[in-house]
């Protein structure tokens, strides 16, 4: 679809969305990335003032929230920031103790989310996600976490449709080519967590080619996070 159709396309999307679940606008993670500068801007343009972005800092990188407040006040799009450090803290100090850093980062998505979820039910908003389709594709999202949403306006777009959306809607170019990464602690990204590319994911979601190294990669991941985009299981009885 070409670019300027598919805004159009996901805005109305969006309102429809809300409009049949009785809510009156949208509430959504700005997290300095890309991802969620699109999702923020498409929201903007579907609910204009009922659409609100929550800038949660967790033990966060600085830039990432100067990005996030960079989208927020250019786009106007309405913002508050809840920083979540002590929350985190407190939750963290009544829990068994663990190195596993997994284990402990996937605390701040949660953490998130329920933030996102208590101002969906202050204001009468839904939940919009950030995910596109190479993370959904691949588990890369924390479940109940970035995952508990409840709508995906980019799940059908790869991480290169999603820069080429991002241009298209004038998301400041720094912003566009920092490398992705979800913030869980300092220096991650995503591509090194995932041990691919976006761009060699990409290739193999969009035509099945990859090297042999990459595709059983790929689909090693597909098959170990395939319990993150379904519903829980239930008996057949």
């Amino acid at each position: 679809m070409e670019i300027a159709k598919l805004s159009e396309a996901l805005v109305e999307w969006l309102k429809e969305r809300v409009k049949e679940s009785g809510a009156k606008g949208a509430v959504f993670g700005l997290s300095g990335g890309i991802d969620s500068a699109v999702v923020g801007v498409l929201c903007k343009k579907a609910f204009g003032e009922n659409c609100l972005g929550l800038i949660m800092p967790c033990y966060s990188d600085q830039k990432d929230e100067d990005d996030a407040i960079k989208v927020a006040e250019k786009f106007d799009i309405p913002y508050k920031k809840i920083v979540l450090n002590s929350v985190f803290d407190a939750f963290t100090n009544i829990l068994d103790k663990t190195d596993n850093r997994n284990v402990i980062a996937n605390i701040k998505p949660r953490l998130r989310m329920t933030t996102l979820y208590y101002y969906a039910g202050f204001n009468n908003y839904l939940v919009v996600g950030t995910g596109n389709k190479s993370e959904l594709t691949v588990g890369y999202f924390t479940k109940y976490g970035d995952g508990g949403v409840d709508l995906l306006p980019l799940a059908n777009l790869v991480k290169k449709q999603v820069r080429d959306l991002a241009l298209y809607l004038g998301i400041p170019r720094d912003i566009i080519e920092k490398p992705p990464t979800a913030g869980l602690w300092e220096g991650q990204t995503d591509e090194g967590e995932m041990g691919i590319t976006y761009e060699e994911l990409d290739e193999y979601i969009l035509t099945g080619k990859a090297r042999p190294e990459v595709e059983e990669k790929i689909k090693n991941l597909t098959r170990k996070s395939e319990h993150k985009r379904r519903l829980p299981l239930t008996p057949p009885f």
